[in-house]
Formats: C-alpha cells, structure tokens, sequence
C-alpha cells in the first residue's frame, strides 16, 4: 500500500502541474481547468499548475461577501464550499495523505537522515486558528477601499504558494523583483522554517499549519470510510503508532481528526488488527471480526 500511496502521490503532482508551455506565452495558465480547485494544497499562481486552490478559492468568496446584491451568494464560493464538505464528508482529510503536492514534498524531506522528533500535541490546535483567523475572519473583516477583502492566507503564510509559485514567477520574470515587499521576504523566511521542520518532524505544515487540513478534518468522525480496530487481534504493539506521519494512536483513536488515510498502519501491523472501508453506521450489522487473534 506504501508503494501505491507514493506512486499516487507521484502521478497527481506532476500531473496537475504539468502546464509546460508556461516560458512561451502566459506565465500562468488560465485555460477551464482552473475552474477546477486541487482537493489538495496547489498554488494557483504557480506557473504549471492547471487546477486552483480551494483555501485561496475560500478567502476570495468570503472577500467578496460584502459585494454581493441583498439576498444573493457568489455562485463559484458556494460551490467551492460545496465541493469541499463533500470530499470532506466522502473520504476526511484522505487528500491529505494521496492528493496534496505540498504533503508529498513534506513526505520526500522527511525521509533525508537526520534525528526525528514528536510534534509537541498542542501544535496541532494552531491550525485551527489559522483556519478562522486567516482564511476567514481577515478576509471578512479587513476590506480595501473597494470593500473587498484580501486572501490572508496566501499573503502572509502560505508555503505552497511561495515554494511553487512566487519563486519560479520571479525566475521567469526577473522584473518582478523590484515589486517584492515584505510580504515575500516573510513567507521565504516561513517557508525555509516549514521546509526544515518537515526534514526533522514528521507533516509538519499538516499538523500545525495547514486550514485545509483543519477543514477536512471537521469531517473525520462522520466519513463514508473508516478506519476500524480489530479490537481481539491488536496486541498494543504500536507498529503503528511509530509509522504514523501524523502521530496518530489508531488503536485508541481510528477516526482521529490527525489522521490523513494514508494507511501506512495497515503495512505496519503484523496482526490484522486494523481494516479499511465503509462505515458502519447505527442500525446497519457489521461484518465480524476476522484473522488472527491475539495469543
């Protein structure tokens, strides 16, 4: 499973960021597919990305919410919001762990050899407040003198963004330097500071930072799909807590609002005390527990 996650992860980076004709005509791709948003973090200003981001997507509805007519909501904000409680209802923050190009680079760094820590756990709330304070209440709140709202998120933090879009703009087009404020030397600063966190903590932007993955995971407990504990075949051995990106006990927790899906504790439990599937949900029989038991 390891190996196809990785392959996954491979395929939808490259392939949503596979605009290759970027130096000989428009920077940025503007075709219909960037009326699509990423299910994962990917920088709409990055020069081959095809897809839009769905946090910028966010802070530019909510933006605009001050022009809007009485009674009316900007179509493409609502279906954007739409759009993402509904991967967020159908599969969690599995996009976290398959789709995000963001995570699979924080994945790549982290397997360079250096000494690997714990994430201190109250970190892990801090996304939330980015999820509110940035992405929505700033943009709501702090307007310009056209009465529309900025996106917080993509000026002050975002590292995919930097890494995958202002840094190769600036290569292409040298003339920007001289429009650089301070706005891009705060988030190279961040983005160096994420990069390197990734190398020695495990997600780390995922666990501390990331309002997307804060979003999806509103939606952990009440997913079609589930982890579950074979609770007569798990010994407590914690195979799986050490292969866990997140810092996830899955024994104690499965529908943890930490984890990504990305299923590396079905590889690493060596008695099938874990499965993946369908919820079960009150009224409907569940299948029976199967495989070995503990001894």
């Amino acid at each position: 499973m390891t190996s196809f996650r990785w392959l996954v992860q491979t395929l939808v980076t490259l392939g949503t960021n596979s605009y290759l004709l970027f130096p000989f005509g428009s920077v940025i791709y503007q075709g219909p597919l960037k009326a699509v948003c990423h299910p994962g973090l990917n920088c709409y200003s990055c020069p081959a990305a095809l897809l839009s981001c769905p946090v910028g997507a966010v802070q530019n509805f909510i933006g605009s919410w001050r022009m809007v007519s009485a009674g009316g909501l900007p179509q493409l904000g609502t279906m954007v919001l739409g759009y993402l409680g509904f991967i967020g209802t159908l599969v969690g923050r599995l996009p976290c762990g398959w789709l995000c190009p963001f995570g699979f680079i924080q994945d790549l760094l982290h397997k360079i050899p250096a000494p690997k820590f714990n994430l201190w756990e109250p970190l892990r709330y801090v996304k939330y407040a980015v999820l509110v304070i940035l992405v929505v209440l700033l943009p709501l709140l702090l307007i310009d003198a056209t009465g529309l709202g900025q996106p917080w998120f993509c000026k002050l933090l975002c590292p995919s963004g930097t890494l995958f879009g202002a840094i190769p703009l600036i290569i292409l087009k040298p003339s920007l330097w001289q429009t650089l404020t301070f706005y891009f030397w705060n988030k190279i600063i961040l983005l160096v500071v994420i990069l390197v966190a990734a190398v020695f903590i495990s997600r780390f932007f995922c666990r501390v930072l990331c309002p997307l993955g804060a979003f999806y995971s509103l939606f952990s407990r009440m997913t079609m799909v589930q982890l579950e504990v074979i609770a007569g075949n798990c010994v407590e051995c914690q195979s799986c807590v050490r292969s866990c990106p997140t810092g996830v006990r899955p024994y104690e927790d499965p529908n943890s609002r930490e984890c990504i899906l990305c299923l590396r504790c079905l590889d690493a439990c060596r008695f099938r005390a874990l499965t993946f599937g369908l919820r079960h949900y009150a009224g409907e029989p569940e299948t029976p527990d199967s495989g070995p038991t503990r001894g």
